[in-house]
């Protein structure tokens, strides 16, 4: 996916925000302009302010509206408020008839809510302009985020009839209120690592755009989904039994032809290969998400280092030697054949 990632704003809070913007040029920003509580006496100018400094700094201003939006600012045509607020795409959704968001849709990029909208109404409006996206919603209520079948099924209906498909990962710093649990499309992402969402949105799911629906996301998490996206590495937090430690931080690939339980690092004949024993060491049961290498009993395999996506029992010949938290267990599920990983201190 070559969309660098999404944010999400907010008017209120926007200041403490905005510092930790990342100015990427062109990267997409999510606005809501129909948040009820936040209407205000002041409320039109502070959102002409805040979409003129996402517009300065070379972000695109993707806003949600609605009929109560075009209310608020006094403007019955969108395409005049969108010009005034210098947004680059409208998110409409409940109030307008697909007429109208297919007239809008040919004279600027639009997104329709990749939920309600139908099969024929996606395709008619996908034909009326060169840029339709549909996004889906955010789910700040723990249990009511999508399954992953809807959302595999609705994204690849919604890409077959031509519109690019657009979803949120939770952040893992400042959750927005007032429930603070996370904003996820997808339920089984809530309180996951945002890398770990990030990777499997794009390659489960293979969303064209990603938004991160908190306002917060550490330093950490930024990195390693910047470095995915440029190097194509997933960096998956492992913690290493001593002795184990150079393992840490070198990129390593899984083999094509390995099955789903088990990541085989392609690399580990090279690993092998350096002439140092493996002693039987700890053979213990091989949890899901245990770091294993083969010891000297297992002969001509010894040394190779395995990631374990399933339980496997114990074996004489093969040492655990780390395991991945539970919270970067998605990041190792994440991992494709012949996908280069790296294994990150947490």
């Amino acid at each position: 996916m070559s969309e660098p990632l999404g944010r999400s704003v907010y008017l209120t809070g926007f200041d403490r925000q905005r510092e930790t913007l990342e100015r990427i040029p062109g990267a997409m920003v999510f606005l809501s302009l129909h948040v009820g509580e936040e209407f205000s006496p002041g409320y039109c100018a502070q959102a002409e302010l805040v979409c003129r400094q996402l517009w300065e700094a070379g972000l695109r201003t993707v806003a949600d509206v609605s009929i109560k939006t075009q209310q608020q600012f006094g403007e019955p045509d969108l395409i005049r408020l969108a010009k005034r607020l210098h947004v680059w795409a409208l998110r409409v959704d409940y109030g307008f008839t697909p007429e109208e968001t297919a007239a809008l849709a040919a004279r600027m990029p639009v997104a329709v809510n990749a939920s309600t909208v139908t099969p024929e109404e996606a395709r008619y409006i996908a034909s009326s302009g060169p840029l339709v996206m549909a996004m889906h919603n955010f789910y700040p209520r723990p249990e009511t985020g999508l399954d992953a079948a809807f959302l595999l099924e609705r994204t690849r209906a919604l890409q077959g009839a031509g519109l690019k498909a657009l979803a949120f990962i939770p952040g893992d710093q400042a959750l927005r209120g007032p429930v603070h649990e996370g904003l996820p499309t997808l339920e089984a992402h809530r309180g996951q690592l945002p890398s770990a969402c990030f990777a499997d949105m794009v390659l489960r799911f293979g969303m064209d755009g990603v938004f991160v629906g908190d306002p917060g996301l550490s330093e950490t998490e930024r990195a390693r989904i910047r470095r995915f996206q440029q190097e194509g590495v997933l960096s998956v937090p492992v913690l290493l039994e001593p002795g184990g430690e150079d393992l840490y931080d070198r990129v390593f690939t899984c083999r094509p032809d390995g099955p789903a339980g088990l990541v085989r690092f392609a690399e580990s004949r090279e690993y092998s290969c350096a002439g140092v024993p493996t002693p039987p060491g700890d053979c213990r049961p091989r949890v899901r998400g245990s770091v294993t290498v083969d010891n000297d009993r297992y002969g001509r395999y010894a040394g190779e280092l395995q990631l374990c996506r399933a339980d496997y029992p114990a074996d004489e010949r093969v040492n655990v030697i780390g395991r991945v938290p539970e919270q970067g267990l998605l990041l190792a599920d994440s991992i494709p054949r012949g996908g280069r990983f790296a294994l990150v201190r947490p």
